[in-house]
């Protein structure tokens, strides 16, 4: 792995200075790839950050790790996957600005489908899925499939699911603490 590799993944998910982007429906299908394929769609070296903010409609900033206490008090929070939250990964030796990916798809109660950007360096991945390996099943411990090697990898520690919708309407499904399996807050 070259050092440009090794630079471009430990700054995949920082967030830069993209323009205010007003929130508005998940509806966003990104062209170039169907769901599940794991085949790209073209976005030049989008990050996941402002990806997640087009996609999803959530105005938020900062890196993907800082996410989801900056959803407090602004938008609902919880455990349970829905089709245009967002998944909030915690920042990580390997992901040292957190990740966060959109839902596009609930499969069961343990596995999902994904759209999301910079997980392979300058490049959106659609519908990839991601399987929950937490004994809780509250999404703490999600592994993303490998489409190369052809398996799920290693599990991320996870904050849980940011809904488009104000905190304060009804309440979240099952609303995650926050906490992170072996790891102190953030």
């Amino acid at each position: 792995m070259t050092s440009l590799t090794v630079l471009l993944l430990l700054t995949a998910c920082a967030d830069s200075d993209t323009p205010f982007v007003a929130p508005r429906s998940a509806s966003l299908t990104p062209s170039g790839a169907a769901p599940g394929s794991g085949l790209t769609a073209t976005y030049d070296d989008m990050q996941c950050v402002p990806y997640a903010r087009l996609a999803s409609g959530i105005n938020l900033r900062g890196d993907a790790y800082t996410w989801w206490d900056g959803a407090a008090g602004i938008y609902r929070r919880g455990a349970a996957p829905t089709p245009g939250a967002v998944l909030v990964l915690a920042r990580t030796s390997r992901l040292r600005s957190g990740h966060v990916a959109v839902v596009r798809q609930v499969i069961s109660s343990r596995e999902i489908l994904v759209d999301h950007a910079n997980w392979i360096p300058g490049q959106v991945l659609n519908g990839q899925s991601v399987h929950d390996v937490s004994p809780a099943n509250d999404w703490t411990m999600p592994r993303f499939y490998n489409f190369e090697a052809g398996v799920y990898g290693s599990v991320y520690p996870a904050y849980g699911f940011i809904y488009n919708v104000a905190a304060t309407t009804a309440p979240a499904p099952v609303a995650s603490s926050g906490t992170l399996l072996g790891l102190p807050p953030q």
